[in-house]
């Protein structure tokens, strides 16, 4: 009788060693897509901390014969870096959180208030997101351009205030929560905002988590309408700064690297310091349709 328990334990690691052998093509995939995946970080970053004609050497070398720190200097001294860091975190931020407000709002709207044409209205949200966001370029720029907001600091922002993909990520998201806490709610009074403020938006912590993530990282490398509506040096964002930095018929490379590495530090940062909560709230947000 003592037998059977033991022969099964024997067999287990058989089993499983026979389960992870048979995975290593996927491991092999999987090495392949990762190395792939960080080769331009690493050749940014080596490229930073090379001379002018090291970068543009056929063949091209690796590693620097010598490791040229002076690229970082002349980042500072090519642009207003500092003040277009301080830009971008602005934008980036201000961008976020009334992303989060509003989408929020919206979506629980969609997701839990019934009033007339609610589907209607939502297909029409859910339309914008065929549309080419080059499309709304020029007016976009004409209502900027009529409101006197050109080289300011409220064009880079508040056209991004608003997403109809955030409010569809966020409509998944409190679809899948529990009606009996809002009734229960409901019941001891609360009114419907009170309903949302207190129960549905803290329940709703990893869709926000998520949709703050994207939103932040869109923010922060969104380069085509700030090259648009700003022209002033010190009025724009990083992402469109470094672009002076690229000459018509000579770009300096390594400095162009070196600007580039330092602008995506806090990027990564903020992804790797965050990265469990941005998967969970993808992950919670698709499982309901």
């Amino acid at each position: 009788m003592r037998e059977a328990p033991v022969r099964d334990a024997a067999r287990k690691p058989t089993r499983r060693a026979s389960r992870e052998g048979r995975m290593w093509p996927a491991h092999v995939l999987l090495t392949l897509g990762a190395v792939i995946t960080v080769f331009p970080l690493v050749w940014e970053l080596l490229t930073s901390f090379k001379s002018f004609g090291e970068s543009v050497q056929v063949p091209p070398t690796i590693l620097p014969a010598h490791w040229d720190w002076s690229n970082y200097k002349k980042v500072f001294d090519g642009v207003p870096f500092g003040r277009q860091f301080i830009n971008t975190v602005v934008m980036a931020l201000l961008r976020t959180a009334a992303q989060l407000l509003l989408c929020s709002m919206a979506a629980y709207a969609f997701a839990r208030i019934r009033f007339p044409g609610r589907g209607a209205i939502f297909l029409a949200f859910l339309a914008v997101l065929m549309v080419p966001g080059q499309l709304f370029l020029l007016p976009q720029y004409q209502i900027m351009q009529n409101l006197g907001w050109l080289d300011s600091m409220q064009a880079l922002v508040v056209p991004g205030m608003f997403s109809a993909f955030g409010t569809f990520l966020l409509r998944q998201f409190f679809m899948g929560l529990p009606e009996e806490l809002e009734e229960a709610a409901r019941l001891d009074g609360a009114n419907p905002f009170t309903v949302f403020w207190r129960v549905a938006l803290p329940l709703a912590r990893p869709g926000l988590l998520a949709l703050g993530i994207l939103t932040f990282l869109w923010s922060w490398n969104d380069l085509m309408w700030p090259l648009i509506v700003n022209t002033d040096p010190a009025k724009m964002p990083l992402s469109a700064g470094l672009a002076s930095l690229q000459g018509a018929h000579l770009t300096e490379y390594p400095v162009l690297m070196a600007g580039s590495l330092l602008a995506t530090l806090p990027v990564i940062v903020v992804f790797v310091a965050m990265q469990r909560q941005f998967i969970q709230g993808i992950a919670f947000s698709g499982m309901k349709g």
